[in-house]
């Protein structure tokens, strides 16, 4: 049994730093051009581009709330998790390609070409602030699981970790981050692989038992009734309806997983990373979760209050000293894939579709050198807001109060973007329609949750403001038509999309 954080631990999580910094001074000089560092040069092999995507999918929010649900429900987030592996291949069968050839040096670039300028940046400043938010909400957490869960200073976990990423990203952009997730993966498949055994030991010796197969058969015995069921407490279908409809809409506008469509190489490696995502969505939920539902029997009783740390609580339960730091790597790793890639997709549209459009003539050096100012801005507000959450309010609101955001702002976001690619007959205007109309409607239900609670709960917010977000989308098109010039530039845009460049 471990007796808390070593100097080995300490030395695991500071050799783990040191070898994310020497990947981003490796690719430093491989990022000559803004191109390169935003992956607009579309070199990335299918593999390493789907592994990328499938760590920048979760974080250590997963180790925290998942946990929980396991602990407490048993199969319901591997149900939950699920979800994301229709939505990804969904998005190989509908997206991949057609992400890969609209989007250019941005996630977003493709806005102005199918729908307006004014649109384009519009989306780039709605949009800024909510990765902002979403990246520094990840960061508390993980600040707050290795700080107060696995003893190590929270100031200092949530400091190194920033800087770090911004460290790297920085310096190789997103090459740095897709060989820096690459490793990450490795890190936390180490853990999950490391945990079920041990999990399975100490539950064969809960009746004097040994062995794997034993342990599971004490498992099997002694979880309490309906831990195997697909759904419990408020998780009910119809959440996991509404759940499907938005990690669908995530996965397939998020900023930082377009750019892993666009960076393939091929409209063929494209589909093969969706693939390969769709794999690993599917066989990583059982392990992650096994250890959480594991300790509801060997670790009986801990309450609601401490539910959030049962993840840090196990390890240290039942890892040896120097242990900890690898399960603290993996934690860092799993947050860190998911910002580093976001403070290059931020970067990438707050370069490309707002310092560009002010200073067109700039050269290729000027992009260069914004490119990295914007990747040291991301990640500064990240960190300045972080420390602003915490000193506000607690991990638990916040991710509930971001929950409701995005409830809000989600749909009118990335709606019009998934239609524009889909859908030919939707007017140029229609976009704006759509993005203003659905942010309003948004806007006026949480206004309306004041009195009415529950219109401000993601079940009820989500599809609300997704339906009238598809509803303003058919009145623009309806009352603002496109004329033979707007048609025309639509149909380029589809005519590509279709044949490629």
């Amino acid at each position: 049994m471990t007796g808390g954080v070593s100097i080995i631990d300490y030395s695991v999580v500071a050799a783990f730093f040191a070898a994310m910094v020497c990947v981003g001074v490796h690719y430093a000089r491989r990022a000559a051009t803004s191109d390169q560092f935003f992956g607009g040069d579309k070199v990335a092999p299918w593999w390493l581009s789907g592994v990328s995507f499938y760590m920048n999918s979760f974080s250590a929010l997963a180790f925290v709330m998942y946990s929980a649900l396991a602990y407490k429900y048993g199969w319901v987030p591997v149900t939950v998790s699920w979800l994301s592996v229709p939505a990804v291949l969904l998005g190989a069968w509908f997206l991949s390609v057609r992400w890969r050839r609209a989007a250019k040096a941005s996630p977003i670039d493709f806005v102005a070409e199918r729908f307006t300028p004014g649109m384009c940046r519009a989306l780039a400043v709605l949009g800024l602030p909510m990765q902002l938010l979403d990246n520094a909400l990840k960061l508390l957490a993980i600040g707050t699981v290795v700080g107060v869960g696995m003893g190590f200073p929270l100031f200092w976990s949530i400091c190194v970790s920033g800087v770090i990423i911004v460290l790297y990203t920085f310096l190789g952009g997103i090459k740095a981050a897709l060989a820096c997730d690459f490793i990450q993966f490795f890190v936390i498949l180490a853990v999950v692989l490391v945990l079920p055994p041990l999990c399975l030991g100490r539950l064969a010796a809960l009746d004097g038992g040994s062995g794997l197969a034993h342990g599971f058969s004490v498992f099997l015995d002694r979880v309490p009734d309906g831990f195997f069921g697909l759904t419990a407490g408020k998780y009910t279908w119809v959440y996991m309806l509404v759940f499907f409809c938005c990690v669908g809409s995530t996965l397939s506008t998020n900023w930082s997983l377009v750019q892993r469509y666009y960076s393939t190489r091929s409209d063929r490696d494209a589909k093969k990373m969706a693939y390969l995502v769709a794999a690993l969505l599917f066989l990583g939920p059982p392990l992650f979760f096994f250890p959480a539902m594991a300790a509801r029997v060997f670790m009986p009783g801990i309450p609601d209050s401490e539910m959030n740390g049962v993840y840090a609580i196990l390890c240290r339960e039942v890892l040896p000293t120097g242990m900890i730091g690898l399960v603290v790597a993996a934690m860092f790793s799993a947050t860190m894939s998911s910002l580093a890639g976001n403070f290059n997709a931020a970067a990438a549209v707050a370069v490309n579709e707002l310092y560009v459009k002010f200073a067109p003539g700039a050269s290729s050096r000027s992009r260069m050198v914004a490119a990295r100012i914007a990747t040291v801005l991301v990640g500064g507000l990240v960190l300045a807001l972080t420390f602003v959450m915490q000193y506000v309010q607690g991990a638990d609101d916040l991710f509930n109060l971001s929950n409701k955001i995005f409830g809000v702002f989600l749909p009118p976001i990335a709606l019009p973007m998934l239609g524009g690619l889909i859908v030919r007959r939707l007017s140029r205007r229609a976009g704006m329609a759509g993005l203003a109309g659905g942010i309003a409607f948004g806007l006026a239900l949480f206004a309306a949750g004041g009195k009415w609670p529950f219109l401000r709960e993601m079940v009820w917010s989500f599809p609300l403001t997704a339906a009238a977000t598809v509803a303003c989308l058919a009145l623009g098109t309806v009352l603002w038509p496109d004329g033979a010039e707007g048609r025309k530039a639509v149909d380029g845009f589809f005519s590509r999309l279709e044949v490629g460049t």
